[in-house]
């Protein structure tokens, strides 16, 4: 083969994306891995001085390149398409004997992070919060000032169970079921960087609130910090808040395995949240998912589930939720809640309907197509069989 011509292999690997309508091209393919996206073919030896041969082409040089092309276009860094290729990696198959996808270079995914993360508003604000320590008002007016051009108000998921009350009843979801605004969340940034007590205990009360962890209130948080902050009650250790600001550090300094795993709990918690709106919407219930629902309440851990996770993530939020899944603490409601599917994995099997999954999915059609032609829940479906609907 002439020196700088396209090797056999490459030539192989465009013809192969092209018949699955990928276009891609041999220099595109040299690009990727002069940047350590893709992994070279391999080779066998043909013998002392007689050099080596590519005796096939290698699935997954074929496979990455076609995750590479699907996630890259013109004009978009390719951290960006390297996080999505990493979430894509951690996700079953879509259709039975489909070919999984392979996982990107790990150290491209660590750049990627730490890339992210690093220009993220989270890591903006607790770090102009740290440079503006000791600057009093001042540096507290233009922390909120800066808090207010980079966040947008937030909503997050309404709570299900008023949702679905709301829907079932044919009123309209009740603003309280509505998440609280992201502005109280600065209070936690200005708390690292400026102190707490430079905040105070109501503000602190608020946005931890805002988390809604444990189903404590606005007046709980602050009975509690303020007590701390008279000396009446437990002291406060605002090291922790310190520890669990960073997302940058653990990132850089995790293990490969450690990241794959933060994945994995992610993607089964997404799954698991995912499972918990779906009950607003009236989703057919059953005991499976009723099972599920009290654990994450037991934790008190849905509105924090809604602050963490997106249903359809951007790269930049997808590495925000992976850093925050390094945290022990989601891991722990990960296994929880696995050990209790596992229990009773009947998630969609509607009791007394032997149609399983498909009865499940007929039932809540139903549903959805009742409420919208404004037909009472009831009418139309009999007291047994699998018509029945349960919670």
């Amino acid at each position: 083969m002439a020196r700088g011509a396209p090797s056999p292999a490459d030539l192989q690997v465009v013809r192969e994306l092209a018949s699955r309508e990928v276009v891609v091209t041999v220099s595109q393919l040299e690009s990727w891995r002069r940047a350590g996206l893709l992994p070279r073919h391999r080779r066998r030896g043909l013998g002392r001085g007689r050099g080596s041969v590519v005796d096939a082409v290698d699935p997954v040089v074929v496979e990455s390149a076609a995750a590479l092309a699907r996630h890259l276009r013109q004009g978009r860094d390719r951290r960006l398409a390297v996080l999505e290729w990493f979430a894509e990696a951690g996700m079953p198959p879509v259709q039975p004997g489909a070919v999984q996808v392979p996982e990107p270079p790990i150290g491209a995914v660590r750049q990627a992070l730490v890339w992210v993360l690093e220009r993220s508003v989270s890591h903006r604000l607790v770090e102009f919060a740290r440079s503006a320590a000791g600057a009093g008002e001042e540096g507290q007016d233009a922390l909120y000032a800066l808090a207010g051009r980079l966040t947008g108000p937030y909503r997050g998921a309404g709570n299900p169970a008023l949702v679905r009350a709301a829907l079932e009843a044919g009123e309209d979801v009740p603003v309280e079921a509505e998440g609280p605004g992201s502005r109280s969340m600065v209070h936690l940034a200005a708390a690292i960087g400026l102190g707490a007590q430079e905040v105070g205990a109501e503000a602190l009360a608020e946005a931890f609130a805002a988390f809604g962890m444990f189903g404590l209130t606005v007046e709980d948080w602050a009975q509690m910090l303020g007590a701390a902050e008279r000396g009446e009650g437990p002291p406060v250790d605002w090291g922790l808040l310190q520890q669990h600001a960073d997302m940058v550090g653990p990132v850089k300094l995790t293990s490969d395995e450690e990241l794959v795993r933060a994945r994995t709990v992610l993607v089964g918690l997404s799954g698991f949240y995912g499972l918990y709106v779906m009950h607003g919407l009236l989703m057919p219930d059953t005991p499976a998912q009723a099972a599920l629902r009290q654990r994450i309440d037991e934790w008190g851990m849905f509105p924090v589930l809604d602050h963490v996770i997106a249903i359809s993530p951007s790269p930049r939020q997808f590495a925000e939720s992976l850093g925050a899944c390094l945290e022990p603490f989601f891991d722990n409601l990960y296994e929880t809640l696995m050990e209790q599917l596992a229990q009773d994995p009947a998630i969609f099997h509607i009791p007394g309907d032997e149609t399983g999954a498909v009865g499940f999915g007929e039932t809540w059609i139903l549903t959805l197509r009742e409420l919208a032609n404004g037909v009472p829940e009831a009418d139309g479906c009999g007291d047994d069989g699998p018509g029945e609907r349960s919670g």
